[in-house]
């Protein structure tokens, strides 16, 4: 199977932290967000760039496993892995690690499906997704 491969670092907020100092678990999801708009950027897949083709991605299935608490002040690394399918979706898989010893802190999948503007899922794959998988040699 194919992948394209995205990295980009945050900085672990205040604002993300529970009573204790560890990043809240729901944020997480959020540090996987930032991993997509950092691969749509890097790679021309941003989620405007989608709209205007006439299509939104929403997550349909979301799995994060938590190794490692990061805490406020903590500098990470978020991997955002794109694995290419046949199906008419986007499957991205993330390894955010904590930057200062490279420990891993979480893994997580998430899959996103094509609805129109009209929100009606996609069977095929949209034209512009196809170009797409073929400028990164994923076809």
């Amino acid at each position: 199977m194919k992948s394209l491969t995205s990295r980009t670092e945050i900085q672990i907020r205040f604002s993300e932290v529970d009573s204790i100092g560890f990043v809240w678990h729901g944020n997480y999801v959020h540090f996987f967000e930032d991993g997509r708009e950092a691969f749509g950027t890097e790679f021309g897949l941003q989620y405007l760039s989608i709209y205007k083709n006439g299509f939104v991605t929403p997550i349909v299935h979301l799995e994060i496993d938590f190794k490692l608490p990061l805490m406020y002040g903590d500098s990470a690394i978020i991997e955002t892995i794109y694995q290419d399918c046949d199906a008419a979706k986007l499957l991205f898989e993330y390894r955010i690690f904590r930057k200062s010893d490279n420990m891993l802190s979480v893994t997580g999948k998430t899959t996103q499906v094509f609805l129109d503007l009209q929100k009606q899922l996609m069977l095929t794959m949209p034209p512009f997704f196809s170009e797409w998988k073929l400028k990164y040699g994923l076809v």
